[in-house]
Parts: C-alpha cells; sequence; structure tokens
C-alpha cells in the first residue's frame, strides 16, 4: 500500500490517526528481498575464487610444485562433488530444487575445479598427447552428466560451451564473433549451423518429452546465436553461396519467431528481429551495390534511406509485439 493512498484514505475519514501511523509504520518496516543479489554475490565470489586459485597457482608454481598443485585442486573437486552428491534431491527428471542456499556454488565449483584439473593434466605432461580433443571431450561429458544429475543449469551452460570448443567453435558472449575466423574457414560456419541445430534438437527434446524440460530455454537461448551468426557470416563471406545461407536463416528466424509466440518470450521475438533486420539489411544494400554498381552516391544516398526507414520500421515492430505479448491478443 502506496504512503499516498494511506493519506487519501485518512482524509477521507476512512482511517483513524491511529490506523494512519500504524499502517505508515508497517509501510517503512517492509521487508526487502535481497534473494537475487546475494546469489549474483555468491556467483561471482565461486568465479573470482576460481580464477584466484588459478593466479594464485600460477605466481607461485616454482615453489608449490605441480604434483602438489593437481593433488590440491583434485581433492578440492572431490570434495565438491561429495558434498553436492550427499546432500543433493533423488534424482528425477523434473526441476528439483537445491537443498540449501551453498548447494549450486559448491556444484558450480567442482565442475569448475574438475575443467582446471584436466586443462592442468594437459598442458603440464599432455597426458592426451596430440589428441587435443580429448581434453575437452572428457570435461564436456562429466559437465552434461552433472548438469543432468545435479539439475543445474549453470553446468548445462558449461557443458554447451565446452560442446562447441569440442568442435572447433568458442560459443562465449565475449569470444563467439572475435576468437573465430568465419571469414576464413568455411569449416567454422558449417560446424555453427550444425551445433545451432543440435542445440535446437536438444531443446526441442527436453521440452517434448518432459525430460528436464526446464533446460530447453539454455539450449535454444545458446543454439540462436550461434546458428544465425553462423548463417550471417555465411552470407557474408561465401560469394555465391545466398541461395543456401539465406533459406537457412530464414527458416530459423521463423522456428524462433513462433517459438517466441508459443512461450510468449519477448526475448525470442527481439532476436529474430535483429538477426532478421540484419540479414535483410545486408541483401537490400547488397543487391543495391550490384544493381547500381556505377552510381556510387546512389548507392550510398539509398542505403543511408533504406537504414533511416528500418530503424524505424523495427523498433515499431518491437513496440507492436511486445505490446501483444502484455495483452496476449492474438499471441
Amino acid at each position: 500500500m502506496r504512503k499516498n493512498f494511506i493519506h487519501q484514505l485518512a482524509d477521507e475519514g476512512l482511517l483513524s490517526e491511529t490506523e494512519r501511523l500504524r499502517l505508515e509504520a508497517q509501510q517503512g518496516s517492509r521487508m526487502f528481498s535481497l534473494h537475487w543479489e546475494l546469489k549474483t554475490l555468491l556467483y561471482l565470489g565461486v568465479l573470482l575464487l576460481s580464477g584466484g586459485l588459478g593466479t594464485l597457482i600460477y605466481k607461485n608454481i616454482d615453489t608449490i610444485g605441480h604434483q602438489a598443485i593437481l593433488a590440491g585442486i583434485g581433492l578440492l573437486c572431490a570434495v565438491c562433488f561429495w558434498y553436492a552428491n550427499k546432500h543433493k534431491a533423488p534424482f528425477t527428471w523434473e526441476k528439483t530444487e537445491s537443498p540449501n542456499a551453498w548447494w549450486d556454488y559448491v556444484v558450480l565449483l567442482g565442475c569448475l575445479l574438475f575443467i582446471s584439473f584436466i586443462t592442468y593434466l594437459q598442458g603440464q605432461y599432455e597426458v592426451f598427447g596430440t589428441r587435443l580433443g580429448s581434453a575437452t571431450f572428457i570435461p564436456m561429458v562429466v559437465l552434461f552428466i552433472s548438469a543432468y544429475y545435479f539439475d543445474h543449469l549453470g553446468v548445462l551452460s558449461l557443458a554447451i560451451t565446452n560442446f562447441a570448443a569440442w568442435l572447433g567453435i568458442a560459443i562465449t558472449p565475449m569470444h563467439l564473433l572475435s576468437s573465430n575466423a568465419f571469414g576464413t574457414e568455411r569449416r567454422l560456419i558449417d560446424t555453427a549451423l550444425l551445433i545451432g541445430l543440435v542445440l535446437t534438437a536438444a531443446g526441442y527434446a527436453s521440452s517434448r518429452f518432459n525430460r528436464k524440460a526446464h533446460f530447453s530455454f539454455t539450449y535454444y537461448n545458446f543454439a540462436v546465436h550461434v546458428f544465425c551468426i553462423g548463417a550471417l557470416c555465411g552470407m557474408f563471406f561465401e560469394d555465391g553461396m545466398l541461395l543456401l545461407y539465406v533459406p537457412a536463416l530464414v527458416a530459423a528466424l521463423a522456428f524462433y519467431y513462433f517459438l517466441g509466440v508459443r512461450l510468449r518470450s519477448f526475448y525470442f521475438l527481439l532476436m529474430t528481429v535483429i538477426y532478421a533486420y540484419i540479414g535483410l539489411g545486408y541483401l537490400v544494400i547488397f543487391t543495391l551495390v550490384q544493381a547500381l554498381d556505377t552510381l556510387e552516391m546512389g548507392v550510398l544516398y539509398l542505403s543511408i534511406l533504406y537504414l533511416i526507414v528500418s530503424s524505424i520500421a523495427m523498433a515499431r515492430i518491437l513496440i507492436h509485439l511486445n505490446r501483444k505479448l502484455k495483452s496476449h491478443a492474438d499471441l
């Protein structure tokens, strides 16, 4: 109840002075939830701890010794998995709640330490030799099993990232474009499309067969970006392959548009509009350049005009979709 509303009731004589003061005191002492703030701090704490251990080891590696470091990481990792397994809820294909406030972070820390353990083994002792795929395949399998066994979305994201790394692509938000040479290797573009299809199928299967159905959003979230960026890069860098990559992009956008409508998710609608805008913009400007290659200034003016008009149209489309989602009209 707002303070102004309390004053309005008091002014209309519906509340006595005592009741007004009591309601105002209750309003002022309302409890404020710090749930998400604390969860964010705990996640940051796990990441900082993992990164801090790596820095500490790197700076003192000459005095600590490789075997001692590996033993320490392995022991701490084993303790995390032991604790997580001891306190976990019985396995079910439905969503399960965390047994306590720390459990999620212990699972995440254990998985991060396991990745560090395997990476250290390979980096220092080359236990997998030149078979570098094994150094990413084994953590990928362990992470997927851990994600389903412990019902952990954060570990699932790590597993999907590891899956892409195993196939040769970095899909973290900071490295999706900067660390992949899409323009020089067509293999990476096709791999991105394959990963997008696999993740889309995994998301569909999760919800269709009710096997950890709440994992489907995470699968779809990675898939829409990886597939659409792969298709766009195919349009941009592969000469004469528009007939292959444009239909692929259109099919993906149609699927994720209807998915967004079905899930009432403005996020997926936003992503489809943005990727459609980029793809359509490229086709329009590419067509102008091809058709008017002798009119350089004309192409420039038409391109600027298109960008202005299309930006306004995209903003209006997003506002329209947002209103429809909120009103549930026709969606």
